[in-house]
């Protein structure tokens, strides 16, 4: 008789090798995003220790990594200043106020365009999408804002013109068209005007990208200078935006901010780097509160073109 002797199955080397692949895989992509993460933090990190370093040090080229002679003189001296938090407050109101107009305008101008069945839909879309790609330039908006409206030396002068984005536009009607039109269909039949759909379905619905423009139009207009530099000629109305550019291009000199020698020494080394990590510190603060809705807002607004 021929006897039988039963065969051990093969182990599956492939999954095996597979999911070693995957494993190194994952570890080269955290190695490469760490690689990122630190190339693009540290030149931040870097300016906030040299904020704190004495000015020996900073003359030196000693500071790197860490703080070399902590000290805090400058964030005092600039503190002090009492325009310096005039400044702040200018920005902060232009802030606050410049991000609602342009949040609700670009949402009443999204809105109707993420309607297919609009009459001349297929012009004005274009028509918005034009005005991406060309302008009247700085010569006609100079005189357009500064005399024609005249709102020159207000601050009106720095919200209104940018309140309106072509490409927030396009992205917002985007995210539009992504909701179901079938709610809005079930509102209508109940009798809902085209108003209250607007209000109590889509604008409920489309938390992220409203998160998504709210942070696009702060961060503009916190960090925007050029247009005080082109329209506001009284120094009380300035953002901390164009005074750090001030300081920046020597325009306004250490001896301006200090009341003695001593301290026109110790802002010369430094003041840049305070200025700066003071002025990024708050929008830095607040973006970690709406990444989240950030990412989601551009990824679903991003599915439609």
């Amino acid at each position: 008789m021929t006897s039988i002797v039963a065969k051990k199955p093969k182990a599956d080397t492939g999954f095996t090798g597979r999911k070693i692949q995957n494993t190194w895989f994952d570890y080269l992509n955290w190695v490469i995003m760490a690689l990122v993460v630190v190339l693009t933090l540290y030149p931040f990190w870097y300016l906030v220790v040299q904020s704190f370093s004495s000015t020996d040090a900073i003359n030196a080229g000693v500071v790197s990594l860490w703080p070399v002679g902590f000290n805090v003189d400058t964030y005092k001296i600039v503190m002090q200043k009492p325009n310096f938090f005039l400044y702040y407050g200018n920005t902060i109101l232009y802030v606050v106020v410049g991000t609602i107009i342009a949040v609700v305008s670009t949402a009443v101008l999204a809105y109707p365009l993420s309607k297919r069945n609009l009459r001349l839909n297929k012009f004005f879309t274009p028509f918005v999408a034009f005005t991406m790609y060309f302008g009247g330039g700085l010569v006609p908006n100079f005189i357009i804002i500064g005399n024609t409206l005249g709102m020159r030396d207000s601050m009106w002068a720095l919200l209104i013109p940018g309140a309106i984005s072509a490409y927030n536009v396009l992205l917002m009607r985007s995210f539009f068209q992504s909701i179901p039109s079938e709610l809005e269909e079930a509102a209508s039949i109940d009798g809902m005007s085209t108003y209250g759909i607007f209000m109590k379905i889509v604008v409920p619905l489309s938390k992220p990208i409203f998160a998504t423009m709210i942070l696009f139009n702060a961060v503009g207009i916190w960090n925007n200078w050029f247009s005080t530099f082109l329209y506001i000629d009284t120094s009380t109305k300035w953002p901390i935006s164009y005074f750090l550019r001030q300081v920046i291009y020597g325009a306004t000199s250490p001896q301006d901010l200090a009341s003695s020698m001593e301290e026109a020494s110790t802002i010369t080394a430094n003041v840049k780097s305070c200025c700066m990590v003071i002025t990024a510190a708050p929008i830095i603060c607040v973006y970690p509160f709406v990444q989240k809705y950030f990412v989601q807002g551009m990824m679903l607004g991003s599915v439609k073109g």
